[in-house]
Protein backbone atom coordinates (compact mmCIF):
# COMPACT_ATOMS: atom_id res chain seq x y z
CA UNK A 1 0.00 0.00 0.00
CA UNK A 2 1.44 3.30 -1.05
CA UNK A 3 0.70 6.52 0.66
CA UNK A 4 0.64 9.74 -1.27
CA UNK A 5 1.15 13.04 0.37
CA UNK A 6 -0.11 16.30 -0.92
CA UNK A 7 1.42 19.65 -0.27
CA UNK A 8 -0.48 22.86 -0.19
CA UNK A 9 0.67 25.25 -2.86
CA UNK A 10 2.05 28.47 -1.43
CA UNK A 11 0.10 31.65 -1.85
CA UNK A 12 0.77 33.25 -5.18
CA UNK A 13 1.79 36.89 -5.39
CA UNK A 14 -0.89 38.68 -7.38
CA UNK A 15 -1.45 42.39 -8.09
CA UNK A 16 -4.65 42.26 -6.04
CA UNK A 17 -2.87 40.87 -3.00
CA UNK A 18 -0.07 43.42 -3.27
CA UNK A 19 -2.66 46.20 -3.56
CA UNK A 20 -4.50 44.88 -0.52
CA UNK A 21 -1.25 44.78 1.44
CA UNK A 22 -0.34 48.36 0.54
CA UNK A 23 -3.85 49.59 1.32
CA UNK A 24 -3.67 47.88 4.70
CA UNK A 25 -0.34 49.55 5.45
CA UNK A 26 -1.57 52.98 4.35
CA UNK A 27 -4.79 52.98 6.35
CA UNK A 28 -3.33 51.50 9.54
CA UNK A 29 -0.54 54.06 9.92
CA UNK A 30 -1.50 56.98 12.17
CA UNK A 31 0.52 59.49 10.14
CA UNK A 32 -1.72 58.84 7.12
CA UNK A 33 -4.83 60.10 8.84
CA UNK A 34 -3.02 62.96 10.57
CA UNK A 35 -1.63 64.15 7.23
CA UNK A 36 -4.92 63.77 5.36
CA UNK A 37 -6.85 65.63 8.06
CA UNK A 38 -4.20 68.35 8.19
CA UNK A 39 -4.37 68.83 4.42
CA UNK A 40 -8.18 68.94 4.46
CA UNK A 41 -8.23 71.36 7.40
CA UNK A 42 -5.78 73.71 5.66
CA UNK A 43 -7.82 73.80 2.46
CA UNK A 44 -11.14 74.24 4.26
CA UNK A 45 -9.79 76.77 6.77
CA UNK A 46 -8.19 79.00 4.15
CA UNK A 47 -11.28 78.72 1.94
CA UNK A 48 -13.57 79.85 4.75
CA UNK A 49 -11.18 82.68 5.60
CA UNK A 50 -11.09 83.87 2.00
CA UNK A 51 -14.85 83.74 1.75
CA UNK A 52 -15.52 85.43 5.09
CA UNK A 53 -13.10 88.32 4.48
CA UNK A 54 -13.85 88.96 0.81
CA UNK A 55 -15.44 92.23 -0.29
CA UNK A 56 -16.54 93.09 -3.81
CA UNK A 57 -14.60 96.35 -3.83
CA UNK A 58 -11.34 94.63 -2.83
CA UNK A 59 -8.38 93.73 -4.98
CA UNK A 60 -9.33 90.11 -5.66
CA UNK A 61 -12.33 90.69 -7.90
CA UNK A 62 -10.37 89.56 -10.97
CA UNK A 63 -9.29 86.28 -9.34
CA UNK A 64 -11.01 83.12 -10.57
CA UNK A 65 -13.69 82.03 -8.08
CA UNK A 66 -12.40 78.45 -7.77
CA UNK A 67 -8.82 79.64 -7.35
CA UNK A 68 -9.94 82.13 -4.67
CA UNK A 69 -11.83 79.56 -2.61
CA UNK A 70 -9.17 76.87 -2.97
CA UNK A 71 -6.09 78.95 -2.16
CA UNK A 72 -5.44 76.55 0.69
CA UNK A 73 -4.68 73.77 -1.78
CA UNK A 74 -1.13 75.12 -2.01
CA UNK A 75 -0.59 74.37 1.68
CA UNK A 76 -2.66 71.18 1.67
CA UNK A 77 -0.75 69.97 -1.36
CA UNK A 78 2.54 70.19 0.53
CA UNK A 79 1.09 68.06 3.31
CA UNK A 80 -0.11 65.48 0.78
CA UNK A 81 3.30 65.51 -0.91
CA UNK A 82 4.87 64.67 2.44
CA UNK A 83 2.42 61.78 2.73
CA UNK A 84 3.54 60.52 -0.67
CA UNK A 85 7.15 60.60 0.48
CA UNK A 86 6.28 58.77 3.68
CA UNK A 87 4.51 56.04 1.69
CA UNK A 88 7.78 55.10 -0.01
CA UNK A 89 10.79 56.55 1.82
CA UNK A 90 9.12 56.00 5.18
CA UNK A 91 9.47 52.23 4.79
CA UNK A 92 13.20 52.61 4.24
CA UNK A 93 13.45 54.71 7.39
CA UNK A 94 11.72 52.07 9.52
CA UNK A 95 13.37 49.08 7.84
CA UNK A 96 9.98 47.58 6.94
CA UNK A 97 10.97 47.64 3.28
CA UNK A 98 13.04 44.49 3.84
CA UNK A 99 9.94 42.51 4.82
CA UNK A 100 8.02 44.02 1.93
CA UNK A 101 10.58 43.03 -0.68
CA UNK A 102 11.00 39.59 0.89
CA UNK A 103 7.29 39.01 0.37
CA UNK A 104 7.39 40.51 -3.15
CA UNK A 105 10.85 39.73 -4.59
CA UNK A 106 10.11 41.32 -7.95
CA UNK A 107 9.76 44.67 -6.14
CA UNK A 108 8.22 46.80 -8.89
CA UNK A 109 4.65 45.60 -8.14
CA UNK A 110 5.12 47.17 -4.70
CA UNK A 111 5.85 50.57 -6.26
CA UNK A 112 2.85 50.38 -8.60
CA UNK A 113 0.60 49.27 -5.73
CA UNK A 114 1.80 52.13 -3.53
CA UNK A 115 1.20 54.62 -6.34
CA UNK A 116 -2.27 53.22 -7.07
CA UNK A 117 -3.41 53.20 -3.44
CA UNK A 118 -2.00 56.68 -2.85
CA UNK A 119 -3.64 58.07 -5.99
CA UNK A 120 -7.08 56.67 -5.17
CA UNK A 121 -6.95 57.85 -1.56
CA UNK A 122 -5.57 61.34 -2.15
CA UNK A 123 -7.75 62.10 -5.17
CA UNK A 124 -10.89 61.08 -3.28
CA UNK A 125 -10.01 63.12 -0.20
CA UNK A 126 -8.88 66.11 -2.27
CA UNK A 127 -12.02 66.13 -4.41
CA UNK A 128 -14.39 65.87 -1.44
CA UNK A 129 -12.45 68.56 0.42
CA UNK A 130 -12.47 70.88 -2.59
CA UNK A 131 -16.22 70.43 -3.06
CA UNK A 132 -16.92 71.08 0.61
CA UNK A 133 -14.62 74.10 0.69
CA UNK A 134 -16.13 75.66 -2.43
CA UNK A 135 -19.69 75.20 -1.22
CA UNK A 136 -18.86 76.49 2.26
CA UNK A 137 -17.01 79.54 0.95
CA UNK A 138 -19.94 80.33 -1.34
CA UNK A 139 -22.14 80.80 1.73
CA UNK A 140 -20.06 83.92 2.45
CA UNK A 141 -19.67 84.91 -1.21
CA UNK A 142 -23.34 84.64 -2.18
CA UNK A 143 -23.87 88.44 -2.18
CA UNK A 144 -20.57 89.34 -3.84
CA UNK A 145 -19.20 89.38 -7.38
CA UNK A 146 -17.54 86.02 -6.64
CA UNK A 147 -20.85 84.20 -6.21
CA UNK A 148 -20.88 80.97 -8.22
CA UNK A 149 -22.37 77.50 -8.27
CA UNK A 150 -21.24 74.05 -9.30
CA UNK A 151 -23.34 74.31 -12.47
CA UNK A 152 -21.51 77.41 -13.75
CA UNK A 153 -19.25 76.90 -16.75
CA UNK A 154 -15.93 75.38 -15.82
CA UNK A 155 -16.48 75.32 -12.06
CA UNK A 156 -16.91 71.58 -11.54
CA UNK A 157 -14.12 70.84 -14.02
CA UNK A 158 -11.80 73.21 -12.14
CA UNK A 159 -12.63 71.63 -8.78
CA UNK A 160 -11.91 68.20 -10.24
CA UNK A 161 -8.78 69.55 -11.90
CA UNK A 162 -7.62 70.97 -8.58
CA UNK A 163 -7.90 67.51 -6.99
CA UNK A 164 -6.14 65.90 -9.95
CA UNK A 165 -3.32 68.45 -9.84
CA UNK A 166 -2.72 67.99 -6.12
CA UNK A 167 -2.75 64.21 -6.55
CA UNK A 168 -0.25 64.22 -9.41
CA UNK A 169 2.07 66.54 -7.47
CA UNK A 170 1.87 64.03 -4.63
CA UNK A 171 2.74 61.21 -7.02
CA UNK A 172 5.87 63.10 -8.04
CA UNK A 173 6.78 63.33 -4.35
CA UNK A 174 6.08 59.60 -3.93
CA UNK A 175 8.46 58.86 -6.80
CA UNK A 176 11.14 61.09 -5.28
CA UNK A 177 10.76 59.22 -1.98
CA UNK A 178 11.20 55.87 -3.71
CA UNK A 179 14.22 57.08 -5.69
CA UNK A 180 16.06 58.83 -2.86
CA UNK A 181 14.97 56.44 -0.05
CA UNK A 182 15.25 59.31 2.43
CA UNK A 183 12.37 61.29 3.91
CA UNK A 184 14.37 64.52 4.51
CA UNK A 185 16.15 64.18 1.16
CA UNK A 186 12.92 63.68 -0.77
CA UNK A 187 11.19 66.59 1.00
CA UNK A 188 14.16 68.81 0.17
CA UNK A 189 14.15 67.64 -3.46
CA UNK A 190 10.42 68.26 -3.78
CA UNK A 191 10.51 71.73 -2.25
CA UNK A 192 13.63 72.72 -4.13
CA UNK A 193 13.00 71.05 -7.47
CA UNK A 194 9.24 71.38 -7.79
CA UNK A 195 8.45 74.59 -5.91
CA UNK A 196 11.57 76.77 -6.02
CA UNK A 197 13.45 75.93 -9.25
CA UNK A 198 10.61 77.08 -11.56
CA UNK A 199 10.59 80.49 -9.88
CA UNK A 200 14.37 80.80 -10.37
CA UNK A 201 14.09 79.78 -14.03
CA UNK A 202 11.32 82.33 -14.54
CA UNK A 203 13.71 85.12 -13.51
CA UNK A 204 16.22 84.29 -16.26
CA UNK A 205 16.23 86.98 -19.00
CA UNK A 206 15.16 84.65 -21.81
CA UNK A 207 11.66 84.57 -23.27
CA UNK A 208 11.84 80.84 -23.89
CA UNK A 209 12.06 80.28 -20.14
CA UNK A 210 8.55 81.65 -19.65
CA UNK A 211 7.27 79.01 -22.08
CA UNK A 212 9.24 76.24 -20.39
CA UNK A 213 8.00 77.14 -16.90
CA UNK A 214 4.37 76.85 -18.03
CA UNK A 215 4.78 73.09 -18.15
CA UNK A 216 6.46 72.66 -14.77
CA UNK A 217 4.39 70.72 -12.21
CA UNK A 218 3.09 73.51 -9.96
CA UNK A 219 2.28 75.81 -12.87
CA UNK A 220 0.46 73.03 -14.72
CA UNK A 221 -1.50 72.12 -11.59
CA UNK A 222 -2.59 75.76 -11.26
CA UNK A 223 -4.05 75.69 -14.76
CA UNK A 224 -6.12 72.60 -13.96
CA UNK A 225 -7.62 74.31 -10.90
CA UNK A 226 -8.91 77.42 -12.67
CA UNK A 227 -12.40 77.74 -14.14
CA UNK A 228 -11.26 80.51 -16.50
CA UNK A 229 -8.18 80.52 -18.75
CA UNK A 230 -5.10 81.93 -17.05
CA UNK A 231 -3.03 84.52 -18.96
CA UNK A 232 0.28 83.27 -20.37
CA UNK A 233 -0.44 79.72 -19.23
CA UNK A 234 -0.70 76.37 -20.95
CA UNK A 235 -4.06 75.00 -22.04
CA UNK A 236 -5.77 72.59 -19.61
CA UNK A 237 -5.11 69.63 -21.90
CA UNK A 238 -1.44 70.46 -22.29
CA UNK A 239 -1.11 71.11 -18.55
CA UNK A 240 -2.66 67.74 -17.70
CA UNK A 241 -0.40 65.95 -20.16
CA UNK A 242 2.65 67.70 -18.72
CA UNK A 243 1.70 66.71 -15.18
CA UNK A 244 1.11 63.10 -16.21
CA UNK A 245 4.54 62.98 -17.89
CA UNK A 246 6.23 64.48 -14.81
CA UNK A 247 4.54 61.91 -12.56
CA UNK A 248 5.40 59.06 -14.95
CA UNK A 249 9.05 60.14 -15.05
CA UNK A 250 9.17 60.43 -11.24
CA UNK A 251 7.91 56.84 -10.94
CA UNK A 252 9.99 55.44 -13.81
CA UNK A 253 13.30 56.35 -12.16
CA UNK A 254 12.77 54.30 -8.95
CA UNK A 255 11.17 51.51 -11.00
CA UNK A 256 14.43 51.19 -12.95
CA UNK A 257 16.55 51.42 -9.81
CA UNK A 258 14.64 48.89 -7.72
CA UNK A 259 16.16 45.86 -9.39
CA UNK A 260 19.70 47.24 -9.32
CA UNK A 261 19.92 48.23 -5.68
CA UNK A 262 20.32 46.37 -2.48
CA UNK A 263 17.59 47.06 0.04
Amino acid sequence: MTTTTTTTAPYRITPTRVLHSEWHKLRTVRSTWITLLTAAALVLGVGILMGATYTSDGGDSDVDTVVLTLYGSQLGGIALAVLGILVTAGEYATGMIRATFTAVPSRTPVLWAKATVYTATVFTVSLLTALLTFLTAQIFLSDTDQAASLTDDGVLAAITGNAAGVTLLGLIALGLGAALRSVPGAIGAFVGGVLIVPEIIRMLPYEVMDTVVRYFPTQAAGVLGSATPLPDAASPGAALLALLLWAAAALAVPALLLGRRDV
